[in-house]
């Protein structure tokens, strides 16, 4: 990390850009792709993930995604009739997944926001991969209002979720979420959750230097042994709204060397392929993994950039389809479906878009040249989801 890199801003811009319309070449007979689960991109990655993110709003203002100054109480939010609704966004996952998609996550925006969601999630629940199985179906949320809807999101069908959480000292966490929003009532989102059978859950911790990194401690404490897997994010360079800079990143290397200064940790394989966090397991007194204890993850897409082996899409609140978080533009599926397109059509796009795929910002990051000012067009995570 050079001097230099300390001082990289991303500047603003407007977080919607326009979706690109999809190649006539994805309709014509001589090109037209048939459905094989076996899609590939450019470099060999195949299509295993969909994130579908259900609304672009949030009761939330943290700085690192949706910073207040930028989504006041005047900002244009999408219209109802923009959105997908959710017999569009289920007829788009069921071709996704016979492209293969096995694991469909639920964004936002704060996705709770999203009236009636456990319908769409019924929908979800009730599709099926090629072979008969049904799909890994979790969801992303803060956690506001996880306590009254825990139960009824576990009898939709949904499976599990992961709750966003950047601190237990409620001042930390009360300035970071920037509404005020007290902590205990995300933990009893996590406890009405976990009572609920919606598990294993997943603790998502955006490590922010100079804001909230004395939490990372007493985060590690708190949720050893729950059967819960806390996961700590390098702040990132995400959307062109929150003002990134180099020097507030802190590396994962120095979060696994803090814990491991109090609660010594042993190096696990990945769970599944393309998983983007590195685990690693609390260690008993012979210095091996304890699985009571449980384990943590480190998401290092600053750092450690994992873009080889990404197997995932985006599909964003109004039907663009994003083929990485970083991304300055979109592909517009939402015209396709509201127009003529069969199943058959959509398919053939789908895969044509895939195929095409070479996104690997994350490694390209410490090459690219230094802000000259010039504004970059990139897609903010409140629109796609993380």
């Amino acid at each position: 990390m050079t001097d230099r890199d300390t001082h990289r801003v991303i500047p603003l811009m407007d977080h919607r850009p326009r979706g690109l319309a999809v190649s006539a070449a994805a309709f014509n007979s001589d090109t037209r792709l048939p459905i094989s689960g076996l899609l590939a991109d450019t470099r060999g990655r195949a299509l295993r993930d969909l994130r579908i993110s259900v609304t672009d709003r949030c009761n939330f203002r943290c700085n690192y995604c949706m910073p207040k100054e930028i989504f006041g109480t005047d900002y244009p939010y999408l219209k109802h009739t923009d959105l997908l609704n959710f017999e569009e966004i289920t007829r788009l996952a069921r071709v996704f997944v016979a492209h293969g998609v096995q694991k469909i996550r639920l964004t936002g925006g704060e996705p709770l926001l999203r009236k009636n969601l456990e319908h769409l999630i019924g929908q979800l629940a009730s599709l099926r991969t090629p072979d008969g199985q049904p799909l890994d179906l979790t969801l992303t949320t803060n956690g506001s209002l996880l306590a009254r809807k825990a139960r009824a999101l576990k009898d939709a069908g949904l499976q599990r979720v992961t709750v966003s959480l950047d601190g237990l000292d409620d001042a930390v966490f009360r300035s970071m979420n920037d509404v005020d929003f007290p902590v205990a009532d995300v933990l009893e989102g996590i406890a009405a959750a976990r009572a609920a059978g919606l598990g294993p859950i997943k603790i998502n911790m955006v490590v922010k230097r100079g804001t909230n990194e004395q939490e990372i401690l007493p985060m590690a404490r708190y949720f050893k042994g729950s059967g819960m897997v806390l996961r700590f994010i390098e702040y990132m360079d995400v959307g062109a709204t929150n003002g990134w800079r180099m020097n507030e990143v802190m590396p994962s290397a120095e979060v696994i060397q803090m814990i491991q200064s109090e609660l010594p940790l042993v190096p696990l394989e990945p769970s599944n392929p393309g998983e983007t966090a590195s685990r690693w397991g609390y260690a008993d007194a012979q210095g091996r993994h304890d699985p009571a204890a449980g384990e943590i993850g480190v998401i290092s897409s600053v750092t450690q950039a994992f873009c080889g082996e990404c197997n995932r899409a985006r599909l964003s609140t109004e039907g663009q389809l994003y083929l990485c978080l970083f991304a300055s533009k979109g592909y517009d599926l939402r015209s396709l479906v509201r127009g003529q397109a069969s199943d058959a059509d959509l398919a053939s796009a789908i895969g044509h878009i895939w195929q095409a795929r070479n996104d690997n910002y994350s490694e390209q990051r410490s090459h690219l040249p230094f802000d000259s000012g010039t504004p970059v067009k990139r897609v903010e995570m409140s629109y796609i989801g993380g």
